[in-house]
């Protein structure tokens, strides 16, 4: 009897032992994007398991060896236009959980796990590649052959949200999210440029999902872009650093301690977001070491160079800059190997004052107005061939400047106005020296 007892004993605590040791889901989290939606399940401990598609209706179903499926799957709110909802089904066996999501139509998908990266714990994600690209459906084809349009094309700019989705960037001490001041930035900016004659801003992306590093370059080169801004606010380990700065792409390892810590983060955001592409796409390896090493490119950084310090002019109007030179970092974000690009950092997150500053929206406003100006004032000298604001410049006029002329006076001869004049010149004041070459823009 004794022995029986002490069998069934042990058969109890090693039931509890299995039991307590069982993995299970915390919580379901969706990120719906143009191109596909990833969905991620939060887990207590690294996940085991398969899947397998079913079709009519189309389903994704993964079972989840010895989990257990007692919490509840929360209603999703914005799954986008693939995802119906995510469910449980019968499992396979009491030990196991199986998940499935019901989707609307077909699509690829892409499973892996990754471990603990704060702020986040054990996860499954799951991305589905849309077998509908809805993105060639939002975004119209940039057209810069201009023999075949009725005009000059557009200045094309094309504005990075950093971060975004399963990668919410640096936190603030108040909980502020990167991800939020940026795509906020971003927007804001994307309306200043699209209300300029001759301007156009295209997005890397419009909501909260998360955009590969690759992949940002790449849709600036897809929608044929002059200029591609990514947009990021600033953090460091400790919160007295303050102020923007602007980075430039560096061929070598960034010679700073501050462009070290962002080459890091840089690597965290890929590991938070992107880690499927990370670990699978070798091409992108070549193609990085191809586009740094390419003669192209040596146009693209003098040119985002000049470009960085037009921002640094500009953005020290707004806050304190916290380097007054352009910075060199080696980020992935700004190989694009034809199309000038620089990595603004708007403030310091990490930062209890900047902080609340970026959280105003008004001071969001006036740093999209400062980064718009450089640009603007970068193209006006510089226009792309083929565009509007070259044939402009084509058709404006210089004058030498003589004895007892004026702006004013210029102005009237011309029939232009006075500020006209002093934009095409990027003059601060109404100060003309005797001799200076003026040029007079086209009525």
């Amino acid at each position: 009897m004794i022995r029986v007892l002490i069998s069934i004993s042990c058969l109890w605590l090693v039931s509890l032992a299995v039991h307590a040791a069982q993995n299970a889901i915390d919580g379901v989290r969706v990120w719906p994007s143009p191109g596909s939606t990833r969905v991620v399940l939060d887990l207590e401990q690294a996940p085991e398991f398969t899947y397998f598609t079913l079709s009519n209706p189309e389903r994704l179903v993964i079972d989840l060896a010895n989990t257990s499926d007692s919490a509840d799957l929360p209603a999703i709110d914005k799954s986008g236009e693939l995802v119906r909802r995510v469910r449980y089904s019968t499992p396979k066996n009491n030990q196991s959980a199986r998940v499935v999501i019901d989707m609307t139509r077909k699509a690829s998908p892409n499973l892996f796990a990754m471990t603990p990266t704060k702020p986040y714990g054990h996860r499954l994600v799951i991305d589905l590649e849309d077998t509908v690209n809805s993105s060639s459906r939002n975004q119209s084809e940039v057209v810069k052959d201009s023999l075949s349009n009725q005009r000059d094309r557009d200045i094309i700019i094309a504005i990075d949200a950093g971060h975004g989705g399963e990668d919410p960037g640096s936190i603030g001490p108040s909980g502020t999210y990167e991800k939020h001041i940026t795509l906020s930035v971003a927007k804001k900016l994307e309306a200043r440029i699209n209300r300029e004659p001759g301007m156009r801003a295209i997005m890397t992306r419009s909501g909260d999902y998360y955009v590969s590093l690759n992949k940002r370059p790449a849709i600036a080169r897809q929608q044929k872009a002059d200029l591609l801004v990514s947009i990021h606010a600033d953090a460091f380990h400790q919160p007295q650093p303050r102020g923007g700065s602007v980075w430039v792409l560096s061929t070598g390892r960034a010679d700073t301690e501050l462009g070290r810590w962002m080459e890091r983060t840089e690597q965290h955001s890929q590991l938070l977001g992107g880690a499927a592409e990370v670990i699978t796409d070798k091409a992108s390896e070549r193609y990085l070491a191809e586009t740094i090493l390419g003669l192209s490119m040596d146009h693209s950084m003098a040119a985002s160079y000049d470009l960085s310090n037009k921002v640094i002019q500009e953005l020290g109007k707004v806050t304190k800059m916290h380097k007054k030179r352009p910075q060199a970092a080696s980020l992935a974000v700004l190989t694009a190997p034809d199309i000038p690009s620089i990595l603004v950092e708007v403030g310091f997150i990490s930062n209890p004052q900047e902080e609340k500053n970026l959280n105003w929206a008004a001071y969001r406003e006036r740093l999209a107005n400062s980064i718009f100006g450089a640009a603007k004032r970068y193209f006006r000298q510089v226009p792309p061939d083929g565009t509007l604001w070259a044939a402009q410049k084509e058709r404006n006029r210089t004058h030498k400047v003589r004895s007892g002329e004026s702006l004013s006076l210029l102005a009237q001869r011309y029939n232009v106005k006075v500020s006209s004049i002093k934009e095409a010149n990027n003059l601060r004041n109404d100060v003309v020296q005797i001799g200076q070459v003026l040029t007079i823009p086209s009525t």
